[in-house]
């Protein structure tokens, strides 16, 4: 039985990030990259697919938490005989990919088991296992290929494909094991100081989360959903993965999993207004920089989506060994949404480059530049229907939203030559931006309900419309996009949370269902605080904030039934959404 996808914490170095069971267990880890094979995937198949238990035998969790501002993970358990500690983090400062892991008893004795099932390649492959002495003591090694996988700790013992132990400790004993993987053509590398690595860990974080400024009713969840856009980030690059996962499932059983760990522009985008909105201007230059690197060439070439250092080819395959999360198949690695044609990119990313404009971020004869080809090709295209936000795989359309969004990149081209002296065919762009405003109006409103449609060619609404009035196309109180709100409440709402749109009416051309996502409800939060329905805005945030676990970590979508996480996770979508929300209750609950 897998372990619930809401029953795991996140670590991260800014390269990689695993995930680790309440029980102790590491269920998945990618070495070293976001996006690299993942060398324990038990979360998508069983144990023999990987993963690495540390945890007191017959032991109880009583506490788990992170240390204030970072992603250090301290969890107290409890067991017939005495208490423990065990403490997980990823050293964040000093360019390698080690894990480490670390458990003290506290008082009595506990006995600490160790599983540790090193299986590369998605559990695809068993690595070749040896003992060796280096001239700073004997570690195991593991090498698969291009990987080698070292491990320095009390000494484990093969067991089959398996090495494991038990470990006795009384009342002030602990065991350390540190997990390190190298290129495997090189030398074993020296080992790390864990007492200083643990300290320089702390520091990391906490220089950066101490600089976060945030305020209101939900500043607590609002600094953990910036902490982990920050944990989401690659240091030397800059992208921003959409989750560390791969393939957890949207519908139990069925064909919804995807690959996310790669960076989408429109996520990006909005991630890096929610950074600049809470003091962190320096993170949002760094993926400013990523963007331009990967975006750099011929408009025509733009992709949704890219590699961590901008990789262009990112081929979805299946990996049919491994059964899947709760038995979600196919598992995927790579995705094939990358050669959709999305129209509303281009709008997230000009909204979130004239944020930084307006936070005195100047353009530079690189930036400046490729905002005007990205324009070039808005104007392009402004005829051609595209897959909409939810990647739909079925027919294309002219979804409204995407077109909003079209509008939205002429809007803000046109404000960075009136506002900030750039040069531009702004003339053209007011004629463009101006036709497009007329052609939404006309086409992508329901005369039946006068709220805005899904696409032109409906009468249907879904979640997405709950953007329209970010953009400042519309106030968030018009009449249309109040009837627009009216009928997805009606039709979206699913035990209290708001679904993306009605599948079983609509083209993403996939079979299945799936839960309410997430991001779509804190849209709704972010309407109701801005058109005066405080109560109603607060309520519902109150059980979105509830939705997440014990570590304040969300996913992709809830199961409120069986009260659930399903999807990738964590999700940086939902944790952006999250801080919109927040800021946007924080705004009314200031101008009442």
């Amino acid at each position: 039985m897998s372990t619930p996808i809401g029953d795991h914490a996140l670590l991260s170095d800014l390269h990689t990030g695993p995930l680790i069971s309440r029980e102790g267990s590491v269920d998945w880890l990618c070495l070293p990259r976001f996006d690299s094979a993942a060398v324990f995937a038990a979360i998508l198949g069983t144990e023999e697919h990987g993963r690495w238990l540390i945890a007191p035998r017959d032991g109880e969790v009583v506490d788990q938490h992170y240390e204030q501002g970072t992603f250090v993970l301290r969890t107290r358990w409890r067991t017939p005989t005495g208490e423990a500690e065990s403490v997980d983090f990823m050293p964040s400062a000093d360019g390698r990919a080690d894990m480490v892991r670390r458990i003290r008893c506290l008082s009595g004795t506990i006995e600490v088991d160790v599983d540790l099932r090193l299986r590369p390649d998605y559990g695809a492959t068993l690595p070749w296992v040896r003992r060796v002495d280096t001239r700073h003591g004997p570690c195991l090694q593991a090498v698969a290929g291009p990987d080698a996988y070292i491990l320095r700790g009390p000494r484990l013992e093969a067991d089959g494909t398996r090495h494991g132990g038990v470990f006795h400790l009384s009342a002030g004993r602990s065991c350390t094991w540190v997990l390190t993987w190298v290129p495997s053509h090189l030398e074993v590398p020296e080992p790390i100081d864990v007492d200083a690595a643990l300290e320089d860990t702390r520091r990391f974080w906490t220089s950066w989360s101490d600089a976060i400024t945030v305020d209101g009713p939900w500043a607590d969840a609002v600094h953990r959903s910036l902490l982990v856009l920050r944990a989401l980030t690659h240091a030397d690059t800059g992208g921003i993965v959409a989750a560390p996962t791969t393939s957890l499932p949207e519908d139990p059983g069925g064909v919804r999993n995807w690959d996310y760990r790669f960076c989408w522009l429109r996520d990006s985008a909005l991630t890096l207004e929610a950074l600049l909105l809470h003091g962190r201007t320096e993170s949002a230059l760094h993926w400013r920089d990523w963007l331009l690197r990967a975006v750099a060439g011929d408009p025509e070439d733009l992709q949704i989506m890219y590699g961590i250092a901008g990789e262009r080819s990112l081929p979805e395959r299946t990996l049919p060994h491994l059964p899947g999360h709760l038995g979600s198949v196919p598992v995927r690695i790579g995705n094939g949404a990358v050669a959709q044609y999305q129209a509303d990119v281009i709008g997230e990313v000009m909204i979130a480059l004239e944020a930084l404009r307006e936070a005195g971020v100047a353009e530079d004869d690189f930036s400046w530049p490729l905002q005007r080809s990205m324009l070039r090709h808005v104007t392009t295209h402004l005829d051609r229907k595209d897959q909409g936000l939810w990647e739909m795989r079925g027919d294309a359309h002219y979804f409204t939203h995407s077109r909003v969004m079209m509008w939205a990149a002429l809007d803000r081209g046109i404000r960075a030559v009136a506002e900030h002296g750039l040069s531009g065919p702004d003339a053209e762009w007011i004629r463009q931006r101006d036709a497009l405003r007329e052609e939404i109006l006309e086409h992508g409103v329901s005369a039946q309900t006068g709220g805005f449609t899904q696409t032109y060619d409906t009468t249907e609404a879904d979640a997405s419309l709950l953007q329209i009035p970010q953009t400042g196309f519309v106030p968030y109180d018009d009449p249309r996009m109040l009837a627009t709100v009216e009928q997805i409440e009606r039709d979206l709402m699913h035990h209290g949370l708001l679904l993306r749109y009605r599948t079983a009416t609509s083209t993403d051309g996939l079979t299945g269902d799936e839960y309410p996502f997430l991001a779509c409800s804190f849209w709704l939060v972010e309407q109701y605080a801005r058109t005066g329905r405080l109560d109603e805005a607060t309520a519902l945030m109150e059980e979105l904030v509830d939705c997440a676990n014990p570590l304040g970590l969300l996913a992709e979508e809830h199961d409120p039934q069986q009260g659930r996480q399903m999807g990738n996770f964590p999700q940086a979508f939902s944790h952006l959404a999250l801080v919109r929300a927040a800021d946007a209750i924080r705004d009314a609950a200031r101008e009442r």
